[in-house]
Formats: C-alpha cells, structure tokens, sequence
C-alpha cells in the first residue's frame, strides 16, 4: 500500500493511526499542502486524486480517498485486529463520533476553507477565533456522547475506529490553542492512547516530512 498525505492533515493522521494498528506495512509519499503553492494542487496529484484533498490510499493499483472510506476499505480487507464493532448499537455509536469530527468540525479548520476566508473576507485575524467556535462547538457535543460509553476509549476500554478520529481533532485543536481540560472524556482517551504504539508513530511529529 501507499499512502499520500500530509503530516498535518487530520484525515492523514487517521488513517496512519489505522494501518499502524492493523499492522499494515505501507510506503508514505509527503504530498505538502504549504510549498510550491500547495503539491495537492499539481497536475500529477490530479491524476492521483481529482479533489486534490489527502489522504489518498493506492492498493492493487485501485486509489481510495477521503479518510471514512479508506477506514471502511483497511477493515474489509484486514478484519483483524477490528476497529468497527459488530453490535449495531456500538458500530452506529462509533460512527456517529466519527462524523461528528468527519463532517462536523474538521471542515470548518481544513486549510483550503481558511485560505479562501483569508483570500476572499481578509478575515485573518479572525481565523482563530472562527476556528475556536466551531471545535468548542463539536467538541462539546463529541463529549456528551462520550459521557455514555466512553471507558478507557471511546467504547469501553476497547480501541475503536472513534479513537482514531479523536485524536487527530485533539492534535489539531491544540493548535488553536483549544483547552482540552474542559472536555474530561476527550482528555481520558488522549491520555490513554499516547502509550499505544500505533498512535504514537502516527503522530505528525515523527512523519518524515515534519519539519525538524
């Protein structure tokens, strides 16, 4: 497998997060979304994936993108060890964090929305605060459904596809100076994830395109 992404990208950070823990060994091509005017945006990345978005995961000669996707797709072909429950209830629980965050907040803090708010509003100054309204507001409500089955994780004391998701949102929320403290269940998973492998080699610090 080979997996283009960013260092910084929420959805690129999942899905490392999800082939670390599957074991799954991939190449890692950096597509950087700051120089050259963004490498997303060329004409060779086009022709890989046509929204010009990371991640975007090739296997077999097949291209899979958007970061749900591929979680669905590394599941069905590596079932094992799982990240998606088989009880309806917990598998409909599971999903809906992950969408909260998917569709709920990191849209309103990816990076090409900021840039045309810059570009067309000349909000700049604004952009932390725009930023900070929209995470204080998804994570609020991502803790109240945490509050019902959240253990260790987010189901339980059992690593989940939600975990994979929270902990990019905390990574990013910190960069806009987010209090995760506030959020007691969003801060018990970021605690508990930090000595598992998986998440830890995942972490935008150790990608080879961080800059050191």
């Amino acid at each position: 497998m080979t997996l283009y992404n960013y260092y910084r990208s929420s959805a690129s950070y999942r899905v490392r997060i999800i082939l670390n823990y599957k074991n799954i060994t991939y190449k890692y091509v950096p597509i950087h979304l700051l120089d050259s005017g963004g490498e997303h945006r060329s004409d060779e990345y086009k022709k890989i994936n046509n929204f010009q978005q990371v991640p975007s995961l090739l296997h077999d000669k097949n291209i899979i993108t958007q970061s749900m996707a591929i979680a669905q797709y590394l599941e069905d072909v590596q079932p094992e060890p799982g990240l998606i429950p088989h009880c309806h209830l917990d598998k409909s629980y599971v999903l809906q964090i992950c969408e909260i965050i998917n569709s709920g907040i990191q849209p309103l803090q990816n990076l090409s929305l900021l840039q045309k708010i810059k570009k067309d509003f000349n909000a700049e100054k604004e952009i932390t605060k725009w930023c900070q309204f929209w995470i204080k507001k998804g994570l609020t409500s991502l803790e109240g459904q945490l509050k019902t089955k959240s253990g260790k994780f987010a189901l339980g004391d059992t690593v989940s596809l939600a975990d994979t998701f929270i902990v990019p949102q905390i990574y990013a929320s910190l960069r806009y100076s987010v209090n995760i403290d506030d959020f007691p269940c969003i801060k018990k998973i970021e605690d508990n994830t930090k000595n598992i492998k998986a998440f830890a080699d995942a972490h935008p610090d150790k990608q080879i395109d961080c800059p050191k």
